[in-house]
């Protein structure tokens, strides 16, 4: 395929595109960093083997993937020029996306209530893992929520039709990523040890 071809409006969207596949790229190389090191760790002497993760998080893992299932759907009506469905689904996935973050903190909270903390006398290295690598992801989910709000902002001046719809289609791609990403993670830590 020659790059070079097409009208403005198609080189445009394939150049934002491809610079969001670079960002996810490096997203998950540094995801696969951190769930290495955690490989590398769990053979210290003082690594937790007997830690169950919260059920919150749990529960994060189905509100993460109803949040996809949405924007799906708002997506989905938006190519059905159906504004005020786009609208409900669009508000979903933002609820959901809150919802999402709601979670982890209160699964940060069990954790605390069990005798563990980020840092400190009560700390140790397997919770700190869990901590860093949720609170990263959590970072990009609050990124995923403010792209979220901008579509809903340019849904709102109508920029988007079932023609022009490119603002959404990255929003959602980079939602969808962190979504899989969060299953990723949740089922790395609950299967290994």
């Amino acid at each position: 395929m020659d790059l070079t071809q097409g009208t403005f409006e198609e080189k445009n969207s394939r150049a934002k595109k491809m610079m969001l596949w670079f960002g996810i790229v490096s997203l998950i190389m540094s995801f696969a960093g951190w769930t290495s090191a955690f490989v590398v760790s769990s053979s210290r002497e003082d690594w937790l083997v007997d830690f169950e993760l919260p059920n919150a998080f749990i529960i994060s893992t189905v509100v993460v993937l109803l949040s996809s299932l949405t924007f799906v759907l708002a997506k989905k009506a938006l190519e059905k020029n159906n504004r005020q469905l786009t609208t409900v689904w669009l508000f979903a996935t933002l609820g959901l996306g809150i919802a999402f973050i709601a979670n982890q903190f209160l699964g940060f909270q069990e954790i605390i209530d069990l005798g563990y903390n980020f840092t400190g006398p009560t700390s140790n290295v397997t919770m700190s893992y869990i901590y860093l690598i949720a609170m990263v992801h959590i970072a990009h989910v609050i990124v995923g929520l403010v792209c979220i709000l901008i579509v809903i902002y340019n849904h709102f001046k109508q920029k988007y039709t079932a023609e022009h719809m490119l603002g959404l289609e990255l929003a959602a791609t980079f939602w969808h990523f962190i979504d899989i990403l969060w299953v990723y993670l949740f089922l790395f830590l609950y299967f290994v040890r």
